[in-house]
Formats: C-alpha cells, structure tokens, sequence
C-alpha cells in the first residue's frame, strides 16, 4: 500500500474518532476495508504521535490538554534532526537507535525504508517500530531494565549487541564536552559504548543547547563519533572545533 493511502486512512481513523469520540478495531476494519492487523498499527502510530490514545479492542480520542504537552515535550527541532538523520539510511540497512527523546523521534520516518533490521534497548522505540507500514525487523537487547533511562542496560544486553554488527548506531546525549566528547548522567555507560564498537558509523543526535552542559559522566569520545546532526543554533565555533575532532557536523532545517 503506498504511503499517501496510508496518509488518508490515518486521518480518516482520526476524523471518525473526533466525531464520535471512541473508535473500535473491527469498526474501523470493516469502514475502511482494510484488515485489522493494519489499523492496530494505525493506532499504535497514532497514539505514538500524541493523537489518541488506545484502549482494548480501539482507541479513545486524546484530551487536549495531554496533547498541547506531548506537542511541547517533542520539539521541532527534534523532529528536523530526526528527519535529516533518516536521509542516512539506506534501505536493508541493520542500525541501531539508543533509547532517548531525540533518538525515538527517528522512528516515525522509517516508514518509507525497506528491509531495515533495527535493534533498540528501548520499549518505546520497539514499541513504535512495530506500527509502521514498513515494519522492519526487530532485534531487543534485553538485559537488566533501568528506570533512569528507562532502557535495558547491563552486561547480557552487552553481550547481545557484541553477537552483531551493524551499519549505524543512533545515539543522543544529556550533555556535550567540546572537548572531549557525550556526556550522560546516567552512570551505566558501558552499552553505550558497546553500541559504538557493534557499528560502521557512529551518529549523534543531539539539539545544540546541550553544548557545555556540565555533566559528570563521559560517554563516547570524539574518536568513537563520525557524524553530529544538531539544529542551525550551534555557533560556528563548536562547528570548527568538531571538524578538528573529525566529527561531520550536519545542521537540520527546522
């Protein structure tokens, strides 16, 4: 089915669901001829998007006011680093995306690649990659939940990952060294930098406001970097000090 179909029936699920306010998977099913495997995968990009939110056997419509904050939590910004990130990757290739707003924003620009094996330490991000159109196929590192970033760590997710290799990692990041490289707060940094050794090319996703926050914990090095994408506001300074790094920097269009 191509994508504008896809487009339409999305937005006709969420007309019907404006209307009448709850909306049924074999209703939907039987209105818009289509199977129900589909628009169970509707309703999980949907809900994903901040749109709806899914109850057994349909979906409710969303309140507005759970709506203007999920808007505001994903910024623009974020998405143009999501979308810039996405005209990376090649259709069949194996990446991997790290747990994180910036890098879960990637997700809903998957739908048009094919053949992609996408592994995650993230139950959001598996979660969304199962409603796309194009669902590729999915590798969990499992291991050890953390409630801090709210993703698997440790070392049976590390030893998962060394089974591998991949094409691209996608990764974010709490803070930036200039000079030294991704900070995090979250002390568990180990499968991180397992993630980085597993793949070709090493691409950071981060909004220039994290430059010189001041964060205790090292993540990856510049040397374990190849591309950053970050929004136009970096300062030609930090853009100059990269390229010395060897990091490509790329500026995504808001």
């Amino acid at each position: 089915m191509s994508k504008r179909n896809t487009q339409q029936r999305r937005h006709s699920i969420l007309v019907e669901l404006n209307n009448i306010g709850e909306v049924s998977v074999e209703s939907l099913s039987k209105k818009l001829n289509t199977s129900e495997v589909t628009i169970r995968k509707d309703l999980a990009v949907l809900e994903t998007s901040g749109l709806l939110l899914r109850r057994y056997g349909g979906a409710i419509a969303l309140p507005q006011e759970i709506t203007e904050e999920k808007n505001n939590n994903l910024s623009q910004r974020k998405l143009a680093i999501a979308r810039k990130a996405a005209t990376l990757i090649r259709d069949h290739y194996r990446i991997i995306i790290d747990s994180g707003r910036t890098t879960s924003a990637l997700v809903p620009t998957l739908d048009n690649k094919k053949g992609l094996v996408v592994m995650t330490n993230s139950l959001l991000i598996a979660n969304q990659l199962q409603g796309l159109e194009n669902e590729p196929t999915l590798l969990m590192t499992g291991g050890t939940w953390d409630a801090n970033s709210e993703a698997f760590q440790g070392q049976v997710a590390e030893q998962v990952l060394r089974s591998y290799d991949f094409d691209q990692l996608f990764i974010g990041a709490d803070g930036i060294d200039i000079n030294k490289g991704t900070t995090t707060f979250n002390e568990l940094i180990g499968l991180s930098r397992v993630m980085a050794e597993v793949s070709r090319e090493v691409i950071l996703m981060v909004e220039s406001e994290k430059f010189n926050r001041k964060i205790p914990n090292l993540e990856l090095t510049w040397m374990q970097i190849d591309k950053l994408i970050t929004d136009k506001n970096l300062s030609k300074a930090h853009q100059q000090q990269l390229n010395k790094h060897g990091v490509d920097v790329i500026l995504a269009d808001e």
